[in-house]
């Protein structure tokens, strides 16, 4: 791993602030807290750091469309953050955020190490530039000669004098770097696509920005306060200044990091620039960068819009949050993409978890309760099952090298051949025919042989599933710790004589999706109107109005939205055409009849509640992406508002 062999530093990327945690931000945590967890149990001293990436331009202009400082708009959507994971008992020991004072103090130092090295300097840059990605992109590299290679937005062309470090000059070192270190980007063919990119050649990168000021200043010695530092120079030092670097240094012991866990998107910040900017601060390179993929939904790419957004709080209510746990790390290799459905994680949980893993609990209760009024004893399961120990312990040395290889799909495969092992003991030794033919040494063994090996996969499940792997361990009267992983694992030690406790089943069959999630409303599956009306004619309301069940009105997609631009229609007496973020990659473009009670200038900058998965359809050649939700009366129309302002995109119901 490193000098530092006892120690482990595992990393999440820090997420950037411009929308609230999804599926794919709860799959990397995952996967990070999984290491640590492992880490500690295992005995290495751990530092799992977790945290946000708050600064950059597009925070700046976020903040201003919603009507909020910066700080404050960043406050709220950290807190979003840090709120999931304490509710997830992420187990961070750090949750970093780019705007504390200590992080702003270290990069600072950071940059000043850098330009006393050489490796910064001063001039202009003119380049085009992607305010989504905070990125600048060669010409050659556009799209159509405009739009950004991995967003897909227009980019704008920029010219101002910035800082550059000099990246040309690390090439070859970081060349070398790949090829010393086979393992230093995983999987092994993102790190194929690292080599060909540097091997295309590397150009100085522009790292400070005069065009806004929401971000770390230059040191003050540089006497040049109009810079602020480049975002992605800033969020990449996060994992140096949360261990103190640049003030007490009181964590540097835990550098280098073990696993920078990371989304293929941002493979190539992490992988080139932070390498390089490690190799001009003297410090030592990581020892993994692993890049996972991303999540679709029922074989569709997740879009708000489309309403099939996963909400991981949502299903890990809905499903249980190790249940949750279990599947995200189960069902896709890392670094491939995933599909999420309802049916695939209920197929697990009735399956790999019902079937093998809990079904084996409530047969050891049973037979235990039956034939040895639930007492367990281990003494003679040597004598009797020898061949079946001998093939557990096969697979449980296999399994940590698959886990630091973020083979974690793997691990789990390989960790439930002991369930196997266990379940098919059962069928082939019948303890009930055991029983009849007075063999109750060899029926009590059997017991401990099960009992034994459920032990040995929660020890090596908990990282995955602690709270599901804690009821196991208490029903069998033993605490998951460093010394049942060296007792168990390591070593072969089975349990001491003891009385199991009965316990609920862990896993209830699910019969049919829990989830119930507003999606688009498709014209194909509208009832007809015949239909309709035999299904509601008993149910209407006095004054007519057909009465709806839960379900169709949560078909219904309503979010709060900001309006960000607002221009009149020429040669339309009722239309205003209104961009509206509703918390997506873009604002909507809604046409709305209203220009008879309000103004473009009335519009700009104020809340409106949207219908959001409503189809688009065209007014004057116009394109109309949803609706606003108003009322007329006598007096005229009024729009319908929150309360109080709340961050765009918010669901309302």
């Amino acid at each position: 791993m490193s000098s530092c062999h006892n120690k482990a530093y595992i990393t999440t990327p820090i997420y950037y602030v411009n929308d609230i945690a999804h599926i794919g931000h709860a799959y990397t945590t995952i996967i990070a807290d999984t290491l640590a967890r492992y880490s500690r149990m295992s005995g290495l001293d751990t530092f799992f750091l977790t945290g946000t990436d708050e600064h950059g331009q597009k925070i700046e202009e976020a903040a201003k469309a919603r009507g909020k400082t910066t700080q404050a708009y960043a406050d709220e959507i950290s807190a979003t953050f840090k709120d999931l994971w304490d509710e997830f008992d992420i187990s961070y020991d750090k949750f970093i955020r780019t705007t504390d004072e200590d992080h702003k103090k270290g990069a600072q130092k950071a940059f000043t190490v850098m330009y006393d090295n050489g490796d910064i300097y001063k001039d202009v840059y003119k380049g085009h530039y992607c305010i989504s990605c905070e990125t600048f992109f060669p010409a050659s590299q556009l799209v159509d000669d405009e739009f950004c290679p991995e967003c897909g937005k227009p980019t704008t062309i920029v010219e101002e004098e910035s800082y550059f470090f000099k990246l040309s000059a690390y090439q070859d070192k970081l060349l070398a770097w790949y090829d010393e270190n086979p393992d230093c980007i995983l999987p092994k063919s993102k790190r194929n696509e690292v080599i060909r990119f540097v091997e295309g050649g590397l150009h100085d990168l522009s790292i400070t920005r005069t065009s806004f000021d929401w971000g770390v200043k230059l040191p003050e010695n540089f006497n040049d306060p109009k810079h602020v530092m480049y975002v992605w120079l800033d969020a990449l030092m996060n994992y140096i200044t949360a261990l103190g670097y640049g003030t007490d240094d009181k964590d540097m012991d835990f550098w280098p990091a073990r696993v920078h866990l990371i989304g293929k998107d941002i493979l190539r910040f992490h992988a080139i620039y932070w390498p390089a900017f490690l190799m001009s601060l003297g410090l030592p390179l990581p020892k993994h960068i692993a890049a996972h993929g991303w999540w679709t939904r029922d074989g569709e790419k997740m879009s708000k819009s489309k309403g099939n957004v996963v909400d991981p709080r949502a299903v890990a209510d809905a499903y249980g949050l190790d249940n949750f746990r279990y599947f995200m790390l189960r069902e896709v290799p890392f670094g491939g993409d995933g599909d999420f459905s309802q049916k695939a994680l209920i197929d697990r949980i009735n399956s790999d978890l019902g079937n093998d893993l809990g079904n084996l609990l409530n047969r050891l209760i049973g037979m235990s309760g039956k034939y040895f009024e639930g007492t367990v004893d281990s003494a003679n399961v040597a004598k009797y099952y020898q061949a079946e120990l001998d093939e557990v312990h096969a697979s449980l040395d296999k399994l940590e090298p698959l886990l630091y290889e973020m083979q974690i799909h793997r691990y789990l495969e390989e960790l439930w051949r002991p369930l196997t092992v266990a379940n098919k003991a059962i069928d082939m030794y019948q303890p009930w025919t055991l029983m009849k033919e007075g063999k109750e040494e060899e029926a009590m063994a059997l017991n401990g042989l099960i009992a034994a090996i459920l032990a040995k996969v929660s020890v090596m499940l908990y990282p995955v599933m602690p709270a599901v792997c804690t009821k196991i361990s208490n029903a069998l009267h033993f605490t998951i710790d460093n010394s049942s992983w060296n007792s168990m694992v390591k070593d072969t030690k089975l349990l001491d004589t003891f009385v199991l406790e009965k316990v609920d089943p862990l896993f209830p069959r699910i019969e049919e999706p829990l989830l119930k999630q507003a999606e688009p409303v498709d014209q194909k599956e509208v009832p007809k109107p015949e239909a309709k009306k035999a299904e509601t004619k008993n149910d209407t309301k006095e004054d007519g109005i057909a009465l709806i069940g839960i379900d169709q009105f949560f078909q219904t997609s309503l979010k709060v939205g900001t309006v960000v631009k607002a221009e009149e229609v020429p040669k339309s007496k009722k239309l205003l055409l209104l961009q509206v973020d509703v918390g997506e990659e873009q604002p909507r473009q809604v046409v709305a009849g209203i220009k008879e009670w309000y103004s473009a200038d009335d519009m700009l900058n104020t809340q409106v509640c949207v219908v959001a998965n409503l189809k688009p359809a065209k007014l004057m050649g116009m394109l109309s992406e949803g609706m606003l939700l108003a009322a007329k009366d006598g007096d005229g129309l009024c729009m319908i508002r929150p309360e109080k302002p709340k961050t765009a995109g918010t669901k309302i119901g």
